[in-house]
């Protein structure tokens, strides 16, 4: 069953969010400042939860935007659209790891869709 396996956090000012999340909660980073993306390992081993990442806001709306694992984001993406969901982000290229893309239920909340790929480029 598809389910959440990772979260953006946008910010303003990356540098000052990943130290944030650093101090407060003992998040561990890596990332560019050139892309402006962080991701957080927020889990110790065997942990349950999953890691993120911080990013550059793009939106004044954007927040929180959660990741759904799925086998097929093509797949997925019409049963999206469908559902009277819109895809704001098409599927791109995670060399290495998958795709990603985003979209827009029903209540204009964003979510990103992750298909795990590692022959992705």
């Amino acid at each position: 069953m598809p389910r959440p396996v990772h979260f953006e956090i946008s910010a303003d000012d990356t540098l000052r969010a990943t130290k944030f999340f650093s101090d407060v909660f003992g998040w561990t980073f890596q990332g560019s400042e050139e892309y402006h993306y962080y991701l957080a390992e927020t889990r110790n081993g065997d942990e349950p939860g999953i890691n993120g990442a911080i990013m550059r806001r793009g939106d004044a709306k954007q927040a929180v935007t959660n990741s759904i694992s799925v086998p097929s984001i093509d797949d997925f993406a019409g049963r999206i659209t469908r559902a009277g969901g819109e895809i704001i982000v098409s599927k791109m290229s995670i060399p290495g790891i998958g795709y990603s893309a985003y979209f827009k239920d029903t209540e204009g909340n964003i979510h990103g869709l992750f298909q795990e790929d590692p022959g992705a480029k």
